[in-house]
């Protein structure tokens, strides 16, 4: 099975409606919160736009060149659950998805608005724009194996392995406050996300934070613990 179907899967299973990510951007002042039935469904579009659109078949290389964000939590779950191989910058790429003025060397270049409310960019091949379109269910069309690249050097067992013995670590269903980047391929990714997921919990991420807005984020939030 996908990373997606072992750590994300259950925990749509459980209680679809809980909170699975609150994204702060103090640079411009905004919340939102996406349930795991709503980040669920993103990834469902992603992984139908990465394969029908773009033919992306398990092992192919999806570049993801974003901050911590819910559009790249949906990105990132989208890419395992079809089968890609998350990589970074520098890695030629089937697909890669990047931020405004960002740049990539793959067949396809997608640009994320991050905008809080999932606005598209206006770039000619606008992620959130393109993956609307596509359905809210996916299904791989075979198993993905174990030993399938899943992100830099890591295979799907080796990632979930690391993010449950870094979950552990974490507390049963933490609500985990977190600044730490979600820079691909280093831990970021691993310890900020996919660590909450196999623990169960939910992640309050704040991107660009203000160092004296966090205690109050701790206490309107309550979370559990913090990274970064």
């Amino acid at each position: 099975m996908s990373v997606t179907e072992i750590l994300f899967t259950p925990l749509l299973k459980a209680d679809s409606g809980r909170p699975l990510i609150t994204h702060y951007d103090d640079a411009v002042g905004s919340r939102i919160e996406l349930s795991r039935a709503t980040i669920a469904n993103w990834a469902a579009k992603t992984a139908n736009w990465l394969r029908d659109e773009h033919d992306v078949e398990p092992g192919d290389a999806v570049a993801v060149l974003l901050p911590a964000h819910w559009q790249t939590a949906g990105l990132l779950l989208g890419a395992w659950w079809c089968g890609a191989h998350v990589v970074g910058a520098g890695v030629e790429a089937k697909v890669a998805v990047v931020p405004k003025g960002g740049t990539a060397d793959a067949d396809v270049v997608a640009v994320a608005s991050l905008d809080t409310w999932g606005l598209g960019s206006g770039a000619p091949v606008d992620y959130m724009d393109d993956v609307r379109g596509h359905g809210d269910d996916f299904t791989p069309w075979e198993p993905i194996a174990g030993s399938t690249p899943a992100l830099g050097e890591s295979t799907v067992d080796e990632l979930v392995a690391r993010a449950r013995e870094l979950g552990a670590g974490l507390g049963s269903e933490p609500r985990v406050l977190s600044t730490l980047e979600w820079n691909v391929p280093t831990s970021g990714v691993v310890e900020g996300f996919l660590a909450v997921l196999a623990a169960g919990g939910s992640l309050v991420q704040v991107s660009n934070p203000d160092a004296g807005r966090l205690a109050a984020r701790r206490d309107s939030e309550k979370t559990t613990l913090q990274l970064g």
